[in-house]
């Protein structure tokens, strides 16, 4: 049988075993800690950038990167037959009410915004983009997105998009030529937000004019056409369609192709540039 002194020894040994242990997990925890702390920060910091340059959710390349090792990446199989014209299961009241934000960021390129109020929610609108691949006729209805077409309405006719290029085209999974930022690299909005004019019923395809954004209700001035076959989620304003010859133009390009980052991604600048010279808007 151990004597007194002999227990109080081993008591000691255990109780200091303890501490060393509990010493042991404590640093540990630190350390996990300031690990966890470090992923955190870099998954928001990556967020915040995801958010900003990858509109759809699907993968985008910056415009602003170009890649060490190219990748040109090109479409095929594009569809030919347009989609159905996007139509609002129930009809909006006559007139709806539209708010302009004005946001964190400063604008991209000088501009005034929208006034807030009311706006019709009946007519459309012809607006033609001059571009360096000819002219793309875009037909803007109020029955679909008031706010929004009031919105690029009121962005063609300052001037905004003069002079600007679609950054980004993708060939693979999403088929869309985006435009709208006067920065060139996908970051670019107009200094203020609106909210999104989505419904459920919401499908996308070729010959959809839609708004990208960064998240909901982020709603600015850049916007993309499908020329193809895209599966997207109903979180992106429709407010027009865009006519047939003006889809073939953008065909030829997807053709040649996009500048991927990553072999393969099919997301990215498009090699033949797409420049917008003027936005008219008709009377």
């Amino acid at each position: 049988m151990p004597t007194n002194e002999q227990r109080r020894a081993a008591a000691k040994r255990k109780l200091e075993r303890q501490m060393v242990y509990r010493q042991q997990r404590a640093k540990k925890r630190r350390i996990i800690a300031v690990v966890s702390t470090v992923v955190v920060v870099a998954l928001v910091g990556g967020g915040v950038w995801w958010l900003a340059t990858h509109d759809f959710g699907n993968g985008d390349a910056s415009a602003s990167e170009t890649p060490q090792n190219e990748s040109v990446d090109k479409a095929e199989n594009i569809p030919t037959a347009l989609h159905q014209i996007p139509k609002r299961p129930q009809a909006l009241p006559e007139k709806v009410n539209c708010e302009y934000t004005k946001g964190q960021e400063p604008a991209a390129k000088e501009n005034t915004p929208p006034a807030n109020g009311e706006q019709p929610a009946t007519g459309t609108v012809a607006v033609t983009l001059g571009t360096s691949i000819g002219d793309l006729k875009l037909n803007l209805d109020r029955s679909l997105a008031p706010c929004t077409v009031n919105n690029f309405v009121n962005l063609a006719k300052q001037k905004y998009f003069d002079n600007t290029t679609c950054h980004r085209l993708t060939v693979k999974g999403i088929q869309v030529l985006q435009c709208g930022d006067p920065g060139g690299d996908g970051r670019g909005g107009p200094g203020y937000s609106f909210k999104d004019e989505t419904y459920p019923e919401l499908t996308y395809g070729r010959g959809v004019l839609a708004m990208a954004n960064s998240g909901p209700n982020t709603n600015g001035s850049q916007f993309f056409i499908v020329y193809g076959d895209t599966q997207l989620k109903p979180d992106y304003t429709v407010f027009g369609t865009v006519d047939e010859e003006s889809l073939k133009k953008i065909d030829e390009v997807a053709k040649t192709g996009t500048i991927s980052t990553t072999p393969g991604q099919g997301d990215g600048k498009p090699k033949t540039p797409v420049d917008i010279k003027s936005a008219t808007v008709a009377n």
